[in-house]
Protein backbone atom coordinates (compact mmCIF):
# COMPACT_ATOMS: atom_id res chain seq x y z
CA UNK A 1 0.00 0.00 0.00
CA UNK A 2 1.40 3.19 -1.14
CA UNK A 3 1.49 6.30 1.48
CA UNK A 4 -0.70 8.68 0.20
CA UNK A 5 -0.08 11.77 2.56
CA UNK A 6 3.44 11.39 3.24
CA UNK A 7 5.48 14.41 2.73
CA UNK A 8 6.98 14.68 -0.84
CA UNK A 9 8.79 17.85 -0.14
CA UNK A 10 12.71 17.88 -0.36
CA UNK A 11 12.44 19.49 2.55
CA UNK A 12 10.61 18.27 5.97
CA UNK A 13 11.65 20.74 8.28
CA UNK A 14 9.43 21.82 11.09
CA UNK A 15 8.04 25.85 11.13
CA UNK A 16 9.51 28.56 12.95
CA UNK A 17 8.89 29.61 16.35
CA UNK A 18 9.29 28.55 19.44
CA UNK A 19 8.38 24.65 20.30
CA UNK A 20 6.24 23.50 23.34
CA UNK A 21 7.66 20.37 24.74
CA UNK A 22 6.94 17.53 27.16
CA UNK A 23 8.10 14.18 27.98
CA UNK A 24 6.00 11.51 28.59
CA UNK A 25 7.10 8.07 30.66
CA UNK A 26 5.80 5.11 28.30
CA UNK A 27 3.22 3.36 29.68
CA UNK A 28 -0.52 3.29 28.40
CA UNK A 29 -1.82 6.15 29.99
CA UNK A 30 0.99 8.29 27.80
CA UNK A 31 -1.39 8.69 25.12
CA UNK A 32 -3.91 9.88 27.57
CA UNK A 33 -1.28 13.14 29.83
CA UNK A 34 -0.12 14.08 25.64
CA UNK A 35 -3.54 14.51 24.46
CA UNK A 36 -4.57 16.58 27.98
CA UNK A 37 -0.78 18.61 27.49
CA UNK A 38 -1.78 19.37 23.60
CA UNK A 39 -5.90 20.69 24.54
CA UNK A 40 -4.31 22.54 26.97
CA UNK A 41 -2.03 23.93 24.64
CA UNK A 42 -4.02 24.80 21.96
CA UNK A 43 -6.14 26.39 24.29
CA UNK A 44 -3.88 28.81 25.11
CA UNK A 45 -2.78 29.68 21.61
CA UNK A 46 -3.69 33.00 20.01
CA UNK A 47 -4.97 31.67 16.99
CA UNK A 48 -8.06 28.75 18.27
CA UNK A 49 -8.97 25.59 16.01
CA UNK A 50 -12.13 25.00 14.99
CA UNK A 51 -13.60 21.71 17.15
CA UNK A 52 -13.84 19.33 14.81
CA UNK A 53 -9.57 19.98 13.90
CA UNK A 54 -8.63 20.26 17.44
CA UNK A 55 -10.81 16.33 17.40
CA UNK A 56 -8.06 15.59 14.56
CA UNK A 57 -5.36 17.26 16.14
CA UNK A 58 -5.40 15.04 19.47
CA UNK A 59 -6.53 11.89 17.47
CA UNK A 60 -3.30 12.45 15.43
CA UNK A 61 -1.68 12.82 19.05
CA UNK A 62 -3.44 9.51 20.63
CA UNK A 63 -2.00 7.38 17.49
CA UNK A 64 1.54 8.41 17.38
CA UNK A 65 1.90 8.31 20.99
CA UNK A 66 0.24 5.01 21.25
CA UNK A 67 2.20 3.93 18.54
CA UNK A 68 5.50 4.85 19.87
CA UNK A 69 4.50 3.25 23.44
CA UNK A 70 3.74 -0.14 21.90
CA UNK A 71 6.26 -0.05 18.52
CA UNK A 72 9.47 2.49 19.92
CA UNK A 73 9.81 2.18 23.50
CA UNK A 74 11.09 -0.34 26.10
CA UNK A 75 9.83 -0.43 29.81
CA UNK A 76 11.77 2.88 31.41
CA UNK A 77 11.50 5.06 28.27
CA UNK A 78 10.45 8.72 27.57
CA UNK A 79 8.60 10.41 24.70
CA UNK A 80 9.05 13.60 23.72
CA UNK A 81 5.63 15.42 22.45
CA UNK A 82 6.36 18.65 20.69
CA UNK A 83 3.53 21.04 19.18
CA UNK A 84 4.62 23.64 16.88
CA UNK A 85 1.47 25.83 15.90
CA UNK A 86 1.58 28.87 12.70
CA UNK A 87 -1.50 30.46 11.44
CA UNK A 88 -1.58 27.46 8.58
CA UNK A 89 -0.90 24.95 10.74
CA UNK A 90 -0.36 22.51 13.86
CA UNK A 91 2.52 19.88 13.44
CA UNK A 92 2.65 17.45 16.52
CA UNK A 93 6.02 15.24 16.63
CA UNK A 94 6.46 12.27 18.61
CA UNK A 95 9.71 11.42 19.32
CA UNK A 96 11.05 8.03 20.65
CA UNK A 97 14.14 5.71 21.14
CA UNK A 98 13.34 3.19 18.16
CA UNK A 99 15.01 3.32 14.48
CA UNK A 100 12.98 1.46 13.10
CA UNK A 101 10.22 3.37 10.91
CA UNK A 102 6.12 3.41 11.17
CA UNK A 103 4.91 2.11 7.87
CA UNK A 104 0.99 1.86 6.62
CA UNK A 105 0.30 -1.90 5.90
CA UNK A 106 -2.97 -3.62 5.37
CA UNK A 107 -5.15 -4.90 7.89
CA UNK A 108 -8.24 -6.81 7.21
CA UNK A 109 -11.52 -6.49 9.05
CA UNK A 110 -10.80 -9.50 11.68
CA UNK A 111 -8.08 -7.58 12.62
CA UNK A 112 -8.13 -5.45 15.79
CA UNK A 113 -5.04 -2.84 15.15
CA UNK A 114 -2.59 -1.95 12.52
CA UNK A 115 -4.76 1.28 11.95
CA UNK A 116 -3.32 4.02 13.61
CA UNK A 117 -0.96 5.14 10.61
CA UNK A 118 -3.75 5.33 8.38
CA UNK A 119 -5.76 7.84 10.69
CA UNK A 120 -2.85 10.21 11.18
CA UNK A 121 -3.25 9.72 6.63
CA UNK A 122 -6.74 10.68 6.68
CA UNK A 123 -6.42 13.68 8.95
CA UNK A 124 -3.17 14.96 8.32
CA UNK A 125 -2.21 17.18 5.19
CA UNK A 126 1.28 15.43 5.29
CA UNK A 127 3.27 13.21 7.65
CA UNK A 128 6.31 11.86 7.84
CA UNK A 129 9.66 10.55 10.18
CA UNK A 130 12.73 11.91 10.85
CA UNK A 131 15.29 9.60 11.83
CA UNK A 132 17.33 10.97 15.17
CA UNK A 133 20.72 10.17 16.31
CA UNK A 134 19.44 8.06 18.57
CA UNK A 135 15.79 6.92 17.55
CA UNK A 136 12.80 8.84 15.24
CA UNK A 137 10.72 11.53 14.81
CA UNK A 138 7.02 10.80 13.54
CA UNK A 139 5.39 14.26 12.63
CA UNK A 140 1.95 15.22 11.45
CA UNK A 141 0.34 18.54 10.03
CA UNK A 142 -3.05 19.29 10.67
CA UNK A 143 -4.45 22.48 8.18
CA UNK A 144 -6.67 25.31 10.26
Amino acid sequence: MTERRRDTSPCCEPPPGTPAQAMFPTGPEAAHAARAYVRELLADDDLKLADDRLDDVLLIVSELVTNAHVHGTDPGDSLLVTVLTTAETVRVEVDDPCRRRPQLRDVSAEQTGGRGLHIVDALAARWDVNDRPFGKKVWAEVTR
